[in-house]
């Protein structure tokens, strides 16, 4: 009974390995925790802006918003994203090191580029829209995108991702179809999610390790 036990620890042993030799293990469940907190922050300031300016949350999409609202609108956006990959960088380096483990190793490359191709075409795509002031499928196509970017670097990081992929995906399809709830649409896919889907990662994998 005692060898049979110790051959299943050792299967296990060897699984762990071969799991951390083809995946990258060192994306920290924080990471998501805080870019869902950052998402919050920015959807607040978005909100504080729009009533200052009277402008309703729904019109913003459907009228011709002018160029001070627009830049204001992308100015959170790129404010959101750089805050939440200065601090991705930093927790996702202290895992790593904190596990002895590799930061830039042929997994994490491959992951980064897969995330990155879906992710440039999505930014690229958006710029098309706002180019021809279509502005209310902005915010549903940036769920799309990140939420394929997602389910393409899963395939080299924890299989939760992929799950999140998924349901940004079908969050950014029913966003727009619901034209004036993009902002609504992003809080959700940008803040609960991520919040949501970082507990999980966190509790699952980090909690106690």
């Amino acid at each position: 009974m005692s060898q049979h036990l110790e051959h299943l620890e050792t299967l296990k042993e060897i699984r762990s390995i071969m799991d951390r030799s083809s995946r990258f293990m060192s994306l920290s469940g924080l990471v998501g925790i805080f870019a869902g907190v950052y998402a919050f922050a920015g959807a607040g300031a978005v909100k504080w802006y729009l009533e200052k300016h009277n402008i309703l949350a729904r019109t913003v999409y459907t009228v011709r918003p002018n160029w001070d609202t627009i830049l204001f609108l992308s100015a959170v956006a790129v404010t959101v994203m750089a805050a939440t990959i200065i601090t991705g960088i930093y927790l996702t380096t202290r895992k790593a090191r904190k596990a002895n483990q590799s930061l830039w190793d042929k997994q994490a490359q491959l992951m980064l580029i897969n995330l990155f191709i879906p992710l440039a075409a999505g930014g690229f795509f958006c710029l098309v829209l706002l180019y021809h002031k279509v502005y209310f499928l902005i915010a549903p196509c940036m769920l799309i995108f990140y939420g394929l970017a997602l389910l393409n670097g899963s395939k080299y990081t924890v299989r939760d991702i992929h799950y999140l992929g998924l349901l940004e995906i079908a969050l950014g399809l029913l966003a727009s179809f619901f034209i004036g709830y993009g902002l609504l649409a992003w809080t959700i896919g940008f803040g609960v999610l991520h919040i949501l889907y970082g507990s999980i990662m966190y509790f699952k994998y980090e909690r106690g390790a």
